[in-house]
């Protein structure tokens, strides 16, 4: 079974949620808060795929609402038994990859 339908719904979620929380301002469109935003996208699941599925729709969703979504993306599996207790990923490889598209997301949302 496809671990997809959580992580969409958790998208459709909480994309309701920042749409009831922020009310444009005059005239402004709606979704005037996501244009020109960098994204990097990341799934975690206890699945194969570490949701990997999910991020297909997900980077469809962000760059129709003109979000610039960063080329490289990083899918978690296993992820119930990844984590040491203090909340690191026990996998060296796996930190260091997430810590390399964190950097790519900084320099080019901070140049």
């Amino acid at each position: 079974m496809s671990d997809s339908p959580r992580i969409l719904a958790f998208v459709a979620s909480a994309r309701k949620s920042s749409f009831n929380k922020r009310v444009p301002a005059g005239d402004e469109p709606i979704l005037a808060a996501f244009l020109d935003k960098v994204a990097g996208i990341m799934s975690a699941s206890p699945g194969g795929l570490g949701g990997l599925r999910g991020l297909v729709h997900l980077r469809s969703l962000l760059g129709n609402i003109q979000v610039l979504v960063l080329p490289d993306q990083f899918a978690l599996m296993g992820a119930h038994e990844a984590f040491n207790p203090d909340g690191t990923l026990k996998d060296s490889q796996q930190q260091e990859a997430i810590g390399k598209s964190e950097q790519r997301l900084q320099h080019r949302w901070l140049g």
